[in-house]
């Protein structure tokens, strides 16, 4: 047994070296794997927690330059769509669909999910803790990252099987912003406006 064990021990090292890898090498296949959203679309929960008045989950869906978001709060649930050109917005207390042009001012929870795109970009990342599931990173803003609204720290979990970001999570102001839940394909259906599924809804056209 000693002798069978010592001739398999070199293999054994070489296959745990070759299976070790740094966070530089992971995080470039993250990159690869959230490179694929603008083409294939993605979905994912933004979660924000605020003081004293708790969380508020939107779940996003997006592909190329379309976007879905769906919110609710207390039973009321808001709808937004936009292809780039146009939004539509869907309030079910009002039974209202509003049509205007869209704003791409970068302020969005869609215009935030982008995000997870070259996840890391400005920052050192560290690897905090390995499960057998997950990596946990501590990415910290790097010196160099001149951009006033990047947080300082993120706390990123990735996935050991599909490289995905298992959740995202930044604290700025007494805010919490998690992203959660990240699936990579989204259809042109799930991301595109519907008006028959609103028939009975008050249109406001404001273009």
């Amino acid at each position: 047994m000693k002798k069978i064990l010592f001739l398999l021990l070199p293999a054994l090292l070489a296959a745990a070296t070759l299976s070790a890898q740094t966070p530089e090498e992971i995080i470039a296949r993250v990159d690869q794997e959230t490179a694929r959203f603008d083409a294939e679309g993605c979905s994912m929960v933004m979660e924000l927690k605020f003081p004293i008045i708790g969380a508020v989950a939107t779940t996003i869906y997006t592909r190329g330059d379309k976007y879905k978001m769906i919110m609710s709060i207390k039973g009321d649930t808001s709808i937004s769509w936009s292809d780039g050109v146009t939004d539509w917005d869907y309030e079910s207390s009002k039974n209202t669909v509003t049509i205007k042009p869209h704003k791409a001012d970068g302020s969005s929870e869609a215009d935030n999910a982008k995000m997870m795109e070259g996840i890391t970009e400005g920052y050192d990342i560290r690897l905090k803790k390995e499960t057998a599931d997950t990596w946990q990173f501590r990415c910290t803003k790097s010196k160099t990252n001149t951009n006033k609204d990047d947080p300082k720290n993120m706390d990123l979990v990735v996935s050991k099987a599909t490289y995905l970001p298992v959740s995202l999570t930044a604290r700025a102001g007494g805010l919490t912003i998690t992203m959660r839940d990240v699936s990579i394909g989204v259809s042109e259906q799930e991301v595109t406006f519907d008006a028959s599924q609103y028939a009975t809804a008050k249109i406001i056209d404001e273009r």
